[in-house]
């Protein structure tokens, strides 16, 4: 009986517990607040329900008006897009659940429309010059509702005109114009013309509310005014990059075009753009420029000038020797160097072999009349200001006949028979020289014997002795040096001489030993005070 009771206590927690977790039937809109949406963007409406095993969703309108959108059905939940809103979604949207075939519950939400999404246009009718009419045009593009549609026009900070349109009903987004004309003054050429625009729907919040167009106040004049502006200035240093700018005042824009004067009175057509740039400016590109701006409604021309002096180190631009680097002694030669900079550089030339200075010459310039080989070598041109210098070298090659032939003989002219004899010959000229030797024959006539700077006679003998001749000649002409030869014969041959050593050394043998008796013999008497050879060889008589 007890277990029966609690069994039955226990079915009847179970159903209360299931009583309590049971949702109750709701639903919701999302977004559930006022929406505000411009014409052209999306909306979805999201219905959603709790509580309810199969709901049924339905969507209308409060006036009944079309939905002017898409219905998806789901289980739990109803959507309503429009995509992409316009102006017939401005209404109050319902939507209904059913819950079964008693239970049903309903919500809706407020959609609100506008569309303002563009800045204003403005259109200024052109005028030929000023003080005549001008006719200023707004327009505003797709603006909805236009009722609310407040318009200026205005000049600077002052109001030209003002418009609303509380008076429309339309029903779409529309096109509005403004139009107002009105006599400008020299003053007012170049001031803003402003159209602003406003919506202010009330108690809707959407951005902007107000939307603004500005136009400068134009007529056709100019050109005038016009300048020329140099970055980085008149003086750019070289390897600048130099930037010339032309402004002018015309409308409409002025055609410019660049020319540069040049040293031969004419003149060079550069550019037709406002901006002249020159990168990496050289010295050659100072000089006067003029920008020449022209109008060719008003049929007006202006011209501005601008001088542009490059400033730098200097740079040589010529080094060189006339008539030619390689010349013959006996010409004329002048050196020439030329360089550029500003300041203007202090030339010097010089030849380096000197280590001093042949200049300095206002022209760069060395005569050399009738030059000499003594003349010849590297010279240097040196280029120098404020800036910089400049270095630069360059070669005098004088070409000549041979000079100066020589002739040494080692170990001398006059040898004795046997030895060796070296004769050396030397000479200057330009190409070298070449050597050659020749030997004097017992007909008179010269024979060649040897080319070169060196002629070595090895075991000379008698019939070597002569008149030798060195020859140094090249393409400019030659040069001959004699030495005489001199082979003396020796005293005495080799077979000879052998008696007369036999000879000397036997006399030697008994000389020896007789001055050494000599000599013991005089001190013993000088000893026994008696200079008698028997007493003191105790000798009997």
């Amino acid at each position: 009986m007890l277990k029966e009771m609690g069994r039955t206590s226990q079915a009847v927690l179970v159903i209360l517990y299931g009583f309590m977790t049971v949702k109750a039937f709701e639903m919701e809109i999302i977004p559930a607040n006022r929406i505000v949406k411009q014409v052209g963007e999306t909306l979805r409406l999201t219905c959603n329900t709790t509580g309810c095993a199969s709901p049924s969703f339905s969507w209308r309108t409060q006036m009944d008006n079309p939905l002017g959108g898409t219905v998806n059905n789901y289980r739990m939940y109803s959507t309503l897009t429009m995509n992409p809103v316009s102006t017939v979604n401005s209404h109050d949207y319902l939507c209904t659940v059913f819950c079964g075939e008693k239970e049903k519950k309903e919500k809706s939400v407020k959609v609100e429309i506008y569309s303002f999404p563009r800045d204003p246009v403005i259109e200024i009718s052109p005028s030929s010059a000023a003080a005549e009419p001008v006719t200023v045009t707004c327009k505003i593009l797709d603006v909805y509702p236009s009722h609310y549609l407040e318009v200026l026009l205005k000049k600077g900070d002052h109001v030209l005109h003002e418009k609303n349109f509380y008076e429309d009903e339309s029903t779409n987004t529309e096109n509005k114009t403004v139009t107002y004309s009105f006599n400008p003054t020299a003053e007012d050429i170049g001031k803003e013309i402003t159209c602003v625009a406003k919506l202010p729907i009330p108690n809707m919040d959407f951005e902007p509310k107000e939307r603004v167009t500005s136009e400068k106040l134009t007529a056709n004049f100019g050109p005038q005014n016009t300048v020329i502006t140099a970055s980085p200035g008149n003086w750019p240093m070289e390897g600048d990059t130099l930037n010339l700018t032309c402004v002018t005042e015309s409308n409409p824009p002025a055609q410019i075009v660049w020319t540069k004067h040049l040293a031969d009175e004419s003149i060079q057509l550069l550019t037709k753009n406002n901006v002249l740039s020159i990168p990496d400016a050289r010295f050659s590109d100072s000089g006067l420029y003029t920008c020449e701006v022209t109008n060719v409604v008003t049929n007006k021309t202006e011209k501005a000038t601008v001088d542009i002096v490059i400033r730098g180190a200097p740079d040589i631009t010529k080094l060189s020797i006339e008539p030619s680097t390689t010349v013959r002694e006996g010409e004329n030669v002048s050196i020439l160097c030329s360089a550029e900079g500003n300041p203007s550089p202090r030339i010097i030339l010089r030849r380096k072999s000197d280590g001093a200075d042949t200049g300095p010459y206002s022209e760069g310039r060395i005569l050399l009349p009738s030059v000499t080989f003594l003349n010849g070598g590297d010279y240097e041109c040196v280029a120098e200001n404020e800036f910089g210098k400049s270095r630069s070298e360059i070669t005098l090659n004088v070409e000549y006949g041979p000079k100066n032939t020589m002739i040494s003989v080692i170990p001398a002219t006059a040898v004795k028979e046997g030895e060796t004899v070296i004769m050396k010959c030397t000479s200057s000229g330009n190409p070298a020289p070449v050597i050659s030797w020749k030997k004097k024959k017992t007909t008179g006539e010269p024979e060649k014997i040897y080319t070169d700077a060196i002629l070595t006679i090895k075991n000379i003998k008698s019939q070597d002795l002569g008149l030798y001749k060195c020859e140094a000649y090249n393409r400019f002409g030659k040069e001959e040096k004699d030495v005489k030869l001199l082979v003396q014969e020796r005293l005495e041959k080799p077979d000879q001489m052998i008696p007369l050593i036999i000879a000397f050394s036997s006399v030697t043998a008994v000389a020896v030993p007789a001055v050494a008796i000599l000599i013991y013999v005089t001190r013993k008497a000088k000893i026994n005070g008696s200079y008698s050879l028997v007493k003191a060889l105790g000798l009997k008589v």
